[in-house]
């Protein structure tokens, strides 16, 4: 539950982030970066080509990552079994 929260929250900043500039970086912080679960998240992220990495910890998203965020239903649709299509 915690990964998929903090996952979710990286990817929403990012897209923010890429509304205003696409090719603006988002630097993450201390705490995200210090964490094993934010790195396992990050490198994820990259390897599925989602997130481009300018340094350990400066990240921006990729067009497909956009795309990829755009098309998932809010994570709020899947809870208690609801479906996304009410």
């Amino acid at each position: 539950m915690r990964r998929d929260l903090v996952r979710d929250g990286i990817r929403f900043k990012l897209a923010e982030r890429y509304r205003e500039n696409p090719t603006g970086f988002l630097s993450l912080s201390k705490e995200a970066i210090d964490s094993a679960l934010g790195r396992e998240i990050v490198a994820e992220l990259r390897n599925e080509g989602h997130v481009e990495e300018e340094v350990r910890g400066t990240i921006r998203l990729t067009p497909r990552g956009y795309r990829a965020f755009q098309n998932d239903p809010p994570p709020y649709s899947y809870r208690n079994g609801a479906s996304p299509v009410q």
